[in-house]
């Protein structure tokens, strides 16, 4: 699985040495909120639930039907998120990369802890980890999951307008277990782009099923995988349920 994993991660820092991002079918976000609201049980709860719905054979089965796979990076957030919080980009295209992300998600430790919820920030950071890759997607998403109202950093709209104007769709998962509202919420300041939505858990324990229709919906291909597909690098920042 490893072997797989870092295959893949070898030939997508190759293009990069050589000035050319390697062609994938989506380039993928999760950013996870792991701020003060979300206790270390439910950070788990988190993890476990990424890590489920990518094993299921669904999933699997939308990720390897994707011509050039699916490069995905999982981000921790709170208030002022670090890119070194969470796990690199790793590219999946069979059952065996799928399974081994997924086992690393297992493996990954919360970040430290901090308090606030930056949603605007960790939209921010996604879009420069997306613009700063070694992949160039067909497709480009962010996936927002929380537990709250942003209440620091910018606002999520403007981030939401500065990742629309990047090609990036931002579809949301939202906690309500606190928070009734929050999924409206989220439909109104944080998803945006072409086919985006919000998916909503009624609590941490419904996180893994509400994960797995997330990424089952963000998986299904909206374009056509045609080879003169348009090529978005050249304009890229530095280098409901």
């Amino acid at each position: 699985m490893v072997l797989c994993a870092l295959t893949g991660l070898a030939l997508a820092v190759r293009a990069e040495a050589e000035g050319t991002a390697m062609p994938v079918a989506i380039e993928l976000v999760l950013a996870v909120d792991v701020s003060l609201s979300v206790d270390d049980i439910e950070f788990e709860l988190q993890m476990r639930g990424i890590s489920s719905a990518l094993r299921q054979p669904e999933v699997i089965q939308l990720i390897t039907q994707h011509n050039g796979g699916v490069a995905i990076r999982l981000l921790q957030w709170s208030s002022a998120p670090d890119e070194n919080d969470g796990l690199p980009w790793r590219l999946l295209t069979d059952r065996t990369s799928i399974l081994a992300f997924a086992d690393e998600v297992d493996r990954m430790p919360r970040a430290p802890l901090p308090y606030y919820t930056g949603i605007g920030s960790a939209i921010d950071l996604s879009i420069h980890l997306i613009d700063t890759n070694a992949y160039d997607g067909r497709e480009r998403k962010i996936d927002v999951s929380g537990d709250g109202r942003s209440n620091t950093g910018p606002e999520p709209a403007s981030a939401r307008a500065r990742a629309l104007a990047r090609d990036i769709t931002i579809n949301g998962l939202a906690v309500i277990d606190n928070v009734p509202s929050l999924d409206a919420y989220y439909r109104a300041f944080v998803a945006g782009g072409p086919a985006s939505f919000v998916i909503k858990a009624l609590n941490y324990k419904d996180f893994g099923r509400a994960m797995r229709l997330k990424l089952m919906r963000e998986l299904t291909p909206l374009t056509a995988e045609a080879p003169d597909a348009p090529k978005r690098r050249a304009g890229r920042l530095g280098v409901d349920q």
